[in-house]
């Protein structure tokens, strides 16, 4: 079964991450938790920017989170917003701009002039750029906008043999649950992460229903709670919660036991006790 096959490597991606292993020889107990750079270390660089990326992989993160959406001509880019007005000095839609005018705009300027010149990187850079070297949560962005987006994205991932059990460091996830689903029959063998912050997704028939065909239940940190946490363990799932911006939801989410902690922040996820 999927879980199966991908829980063990999972479990040793884990325990053996980067982020861990810098506490190895700390006396505190190091726990078992995964360091997700939410939009890359988007507390110090500007949001899902290789600036925002590179600077996860110097902070020693196990993942970065992007996300993803296309451009008018098909083209996978790599913003949170479905419009540019907020991250770029551009207005407008994702979906109505072309690739091209995408990449003309200044995604970095808005977090200071030293990143000014920040681009909105393409799906198949951050792969190229970052496989191998950090594990990669890729959130599928308000996929019901894109219809088709789950076999461009899969197509990018078989392109450069992503898709494969061995390859351990690449999640997807989405608010989409239809969307999700969809993605886990094209990629058997890649795990596949459900997001919610409703408390009615919480309940125990909610959580079997995700279970027959997601990995990871990633909620909010705002509704977790020590039996949410044991109920996803008990189905076989694991909990990725988001998003930290503070040394005591770091902390809240530490005690709570989740497997991975989503955070602006890498370096406010201290294992240790």
């Amino acid at each position: 079964m999927k879980k199966t096959l991908i829980g063990a490597g999972l479990a040793l991606s884990v325990l053996f991450s980067p982020f861990q292993q810098a506490f190895a020889e700390s006396k505190g107990e190091v726990r078992k938790v995964d360091n997700v750079a939410h939009r890359g270390a988007s507390g110090y660089a500007p949001e899902n920017t290789i600036a925002a990326f590179d600077k996860a992989v110097e902070m020693k993160a196990d993942y970065i989170e992007i996300d993803v959406q296309r451009s008018k001509d098909g083209k996978l880019v790599i913003i949170h917003d479905t419009t540019v007005d907020r991250t770029t000095n551009g207005t407008g839609n994702v979906r109505d701009l072309t690739y091209k005018q995408l990449e003309n705009l200044d995604a970095g300027s808005w977090r200071g002039e030293q990143f000014s010149g920040e681009k909105i990187p393409t799906f198949g850079q951050i792969l190229d750029r970052y496989r191998g070297k950090i594990g990669i949560l890729i959130e599928l962005k308000s996929p019901e906008l894109y219809p088709g987006i789950e076999e461009s994205v899969v197509q990018e991932l078989k392109k450069r043999n992503l898709d494969k059990p061995k390859n351990k460091k690449i999640i997807l996830q989405s608010f989409n649950f239809e969307s999700m689903k969809k993605t886990n029959q094209l990629l058997p063998n890649v795990p596949i992460g459900v997001l919610t912050s409703s408390n009615t997704d919480t309940t125990p028939q909610a959580l079997k229903d995700f279970a027959e065909y997601a990995d990871y239940f990633n909620p909010s940190y705002s509704i977790v709670t020590e039996d949410l946490v044991k109920n996803v363990h008990g189905l076989g799932m694991k909990i990725s919660s988001w998003t930290v911006r503070s040394h005591e939801a770091a902390e809240f989410l530490l005690q709570m036991k989740v497997d991975a902690i989503i955070t602006d922040y890498p370096d406010y996820v201290d294992p240790r006790k």
